[in-house]
């Protein structure tokens, strides 16, 4: 099954990114090719950028402290592993406090580390981080694999509490919802929201089917449009069935 996934509010989608993001470092940073750690490097920086709003960390915080708070009413209940219960409240407790821990604006150590502020803004141009335009940084690319990923793990660390954090909460996010199976005559689906409360939508689509979903939701709709996968002609929408599970996702 492939999974797609429509955030409905702009914090659901900065978290979404993030989450890429942060998959993509780790992703890159486990191989020992100098491309790969250039990637991770890259993406570090585009973490930089989307997490720099100012509220993420407490969005994050606020949102671990209701949670834990829904976890603790159900406390003594005897259809709840009181196991499971007490886990999933020390992992919310410790990202909470490691959130709180952190000490002034998203990244900031990193903005005032000029070289690597210089490989950013060099990075930023198509080609601009050629090793004659960055010596130094061509040289850091020819040192020893696991001393480039120890760099980038110090670099990456002081933000890990985010990252932590996010996953905690989309993976709550996506549990919060039950998978329904649906048909789009033709390819067309569309409900009506009737004042449901969503943050995100998730459809899962067999493999073998060759559709990919456009959705656009609000409050009072849904629609999904399944087109065909072009990649050389402008996208057509199916003029075939589709099966597929829709999950409302809402914390």
């Amino acid at each position: 099954m492939i999974t797609y996934e429509y955030p409905l509010n702009e914090r659901i989608r900065t978290l979404l990114r993030l989450e890429d993001l942060f998959g993509r470092i780790a992703h890159f940073s486990h191989s020992d090719e100098a491309h790969a750690h250039h990637s991770a490097l890259l993406a570090t920086f585009e973490v930089l950028e989307v997490a720099s709003r100012a509220d993420l960390k407490v969005d994050l915080v606020q949102e671990l402290e209701r949670q834990r708070q829904i976890l603790l009413s159900f406390r003594n209940n005897p259809e709840i592993s009181e196991e499971a219960l007490a886990g999933a409240l020390y992992e919310i407790e410790q990202s909470s406090a490691a959130l709180l821990a952190m000490a002034g604006k998203i990244g900031q150590y990193l903005r005032e580390n000029e070289w690597l502020m210089a490989i950013k803004s060099r990075a930023a141009i198509p080609g601009g981080a050629c090793e004659f335009d960055l010596p130094s940084y061509h040289f850091w690319l020819n040192r020893d694999p696991e001393l480039r990923r120890v760099d980038l793990e110090h670099w990456l660390g002081p933000i890990v509490p985010i990252r932590d954090g996010l996953t905690i909460v989309l993976r709550l996010l996506r549990a919060s919802g039950r998978p329904e199976a649906q048909r789009a005559p033709r390819g067309v689906y569309q409900l009506m929201m009737a004042g449901r409360t969503v943050q995100m939508i998730r459809v899962r689509i067999a493999r073998g089917i060759s559709a990919v979903p456009e959705i656009s939701a609000n409050k009072y709709a849904l629609n999904i449009r399944f087109m065909l996968p072009e990649t050389v002609s402008r996208p057509r929408q199916t003029d075939v069935d589709v099966n597929f599970e829709l999950t409302f996702c809402n914390l």
